[in-house]
């Protein structure tokens, strides 16, 4: 082994998208990719790239956003964690870092990802503890179950063209979803979680902004079944929902891809409760 070898490895990232600018790395703004890819040229002495499982919107979250990154063999998983847990931000946080194959491709590998969506019906989704990270509709809360209705007709593989940001005709339009439901959030309020194959541009947003539309009686259930079965038919979808209460919540991978579990730290280990 010589000292120029690298091993890959892929990082579960955690964020509050709030003071950022998105995912994708500006040379001129403030990004996820930009403060994960500065602290690596600081314990490594080199620029890296950090390649993510795809980009989230500015002021859009994630629980578990994937990236892999090849660094000098010298560092384990723990150790990378653990430096660079140290030095990045506290909106920033590695839950796992882990060894992954050589020709891991944390965009390309994924078998799903898993959105999910949250908005407040009570007056407290207006405190600072909560709104920077849902929707506060609590001046007109959406319908449970007319919200239920919709997310039911939208598992498939179909055309989500009328879900999109327009701008984009080389990425196609169809992806598989393979589960879409609402559930109630806590005390607070609801909470949308979908998961697909991929994504269009602000798919998610689209979705639940025409979602709460139809659970405020601003427009009908059949409306949202033309915009999922006729994309080219004459009608528009809602707004997109706002960015704040937008999480990636995961990205799954096959097994063989994954790689090896880390040797979590003992010293950071613990044995649940029973």
């Amino acid at each position: 082994m010589t000292s120029r070898e690298l091993h890959r490895y892929s990082l579960t990232v955690q964020y509050d998208g709030s003071p950022f600018h998105g995912w994708q790395f500006q040379p001129a703004q403030r990004t996820v990719q930009g403060e994960l890819e500065a602290v690596l040229e600081r314990i490594t002495g080199e620029r890296r790239a950090v390649v993510g499982s795809g980009r989230t919107d500015r002021g859009v979250h994630a629980l578990g956003q994937v990236a892999s990154v090849d660094v000098p063999a010298k560092w384990s998983a723990v150790e990378l964690r653990r430096s660079m847990n140290a030095l990045l931000p506290t909106e920033v946080w590695l839950k796992e870092v882990r060894r992954v194959p050589a020709d891991f491709h944390p965009r390309f590998h994924p078998v799903s990802r898993t959105y999910e969506y949250r908005i407040g019906v009570v007056q407290d989704a207006g405190s600072p503890f909560h709104r920077r990270w849902c929707w506060d509709a609590s001046d007109n809360p959406p319908e449970l179950a007319l919200l239920s209705a919709c997310a039911e007709r939208i598992p498939g593989d179909r055309c989500f063209g009328s879900f999109a940001k327009a701008g984009q005709p080389e990425r196609g339009t169809r992806s598989v979803v393979q589960a879409a439901s609402w559930a109630p959030w806590g005390e607070i309020g609801y909470r949308f979680e979908i998961r697909a194959n991929r994504y269009l541009h602000r798919m998610v947003r689209y979705l639940v902004g025409t979602m709460v539309d139809v659970a405020r009686g601003r427009r009908s259930i059949a409306e949202m079944d033309t915009l999922l079965h006729d994309p080219d038919a004459p009608i528009d979808t809602s707004p997109p929902a706002p960015p704040e209460g937008l999480f990636l919540a995961r990205v799954e991978y096959p097994p063989d891809r994954w790689g090896e579990h880390p040797d979590h730290d003992p010293s950071t280990s613990h044995t649940p409760s029973r």
